[in-house]
């Protein structure tokens, strides 16, 4: 079943919303979740309409199966951290207000786990496909037209994380290239371990 790719818009936001969550929840949980007062997906939504920034829908591609969003991911560099990080804190400080700085202390010990990339590496994140049609092939896809846009870039190292909790994925990656570099340990509850992951493009 062969997708079709195209840039993310903002009607996409219930859609990829979802999709983007299910690409790390426990990490997403961590950061963004208050119990009791919104969860996760609730800040992911006011960012990706946003636009800008590693959440925003303007940095994200969609794959779509007979006109319906189905997978879901974005690619950027460590060339865009400091921006990322300056889009993140307006969106955190948007979203929370006065609640603002404990999520921001959040996020600074996720990053030592999931660390920002480096520069001139094509870094694949927010990989989502839809969860009924998982193991038919549409994550290959989303990947290699990820990794096709690096090459006409120019780029010629791809990389991503993995959680250790995440078997299916991490052999997936695998399949298509990918060998682990090193394993960041977590302490943060709920948050595995993480594997950085390379391959040449």
């Amino acid at each position: 079943m062969p997708l079709t790719f195209r840039p993310a818009r903002p009607a996409d936001v219930d859609a990829a919303v979802p999709l983007i969550y299910s690409s790390g929840p426990e990490a997403f949980d961590y950061a963004f979740a208050r119990p009791g007062r919104n969860n996760a997906q609730d800040f992911l939504r006011y960012a990706f309409a946003q636009g800008s920034g590693q959440f925003g829908w303007r940095q994200h591609w969609v794959g779509e199966l007979d006109g319906r969003v189905v997978a879901a991911g974005t690619v950027f560099g460590g060339e865009q951290n400091l921006g990322y990080l300056l889009a993140a804190s307006r969106q955190i400080l948007g979203f929370f207000g006065a609640g603002s700085l404990p999520v921001i202390r959040r996020g600074l010990q996720l990053e030592r786990i999931i660390c920002p990339p480096p520069r001139r590496t094509l870094y694949l994140a927010h990989l989502g496909v839809t969860p009924e049609l998982r193991g038919e092939g549409l994550g290959s896809q989303l990947i290699d037209h990820l990794l096709q846009r690096g090459r006409r870039a120019g780029v010629s190292m791809a990389a991503l994380d993995v959680s250790a909790a995440n078997p299916k994925a991490q052999a997936l990656y695998e399949r298509l290239g990918f060998r682990v570099q090193i394993e960041r340990p977590s302490h943060l509850p709920s948050v595995a371990d993480h594997r950085y992951m390379q391959r040449p493009l």
